[in-house]
C-alpha cells in the first residue's frame, strides 16, 4: 500500500528551507496556500511599509519562523499528491466532489463494458470468432 494512506495529511505549514530567503517562513506559507512565493513576500513587505504593521509583521515572522518545523525533504511522492493534500486542506468539498465525478464516470463506463460483453451481439461475435 502506498505511503499516501499510511499517515494523515501530511500538507500542514512547515517553514520550506529549499526556497527561503530568510526563513522560509513566506515560502512555506505560499506552498501551504499555493500562491506565488514572490507574491507572498510582496505582501510582506508592503505590510512592513505601513506604521501600524511593521511590529506586527517583524514579531509574527519571528515567531513562525521559531515554532514552525522545518519541510521534510520526502514529504510528498510525487506533485499531484502535494495538489492533492493542499486540495483537501483548503477546499474538501472540492477535492471530494471531484473523486465522486471520478468515481461516476468510472462506473458508467464498467456498466457499458457490462452491457456490451452481455449483449447477444457480443456473443454472436465471439461465436463467428470475430473478436
Amino acid at each position: 500500500m502506498s505511503r499516501l494512506y499510511e499517515r494523515k495529511n501530511p500538507h500542514r505549514l512547515f517553514r520550506d528551507r529549499e526556497h527561503a530567503m530568510v526563513a522560509g517562513v513566506c515560502a512555506g506559507i505560499a506552498e501551504y496556500f499555493g500562491l506565488n512565493r514572490k507574491g507572498v513576500r510582496l505582501a510582506i513587505v508592503l505590510l512592513m511599509l505601513l506604521p501600524p504593521f511593521f511590529a506586527f509583521v517583524v514579531i509574527s515572522y519571528v515567531v513562525l519562523a521559531i515554532v514552525l518545523p522545518v519541510k521534510p525533504v520526502d514529504l510528498y511522492e510525487t506533485p499531484e499528491q502535494a495538489e492533492f493534500w493542499r486540495g483537501v486542506s483548503t477546499a474538501p468539498s472540492d477535492v471530494f466532489g471531484a473523486l465522486s465525478h471520478r468515481f461516476r464516470e468510472l462506473n458508467l463506463r464498467l456498466e457499458r463494458m457490462e452491457a456490451h460483453v452481455t449483449s447477444k451481439e457480443f456473443e454472436i461475435d465471439r461465436e463467428l470468432g470475430r473478436k
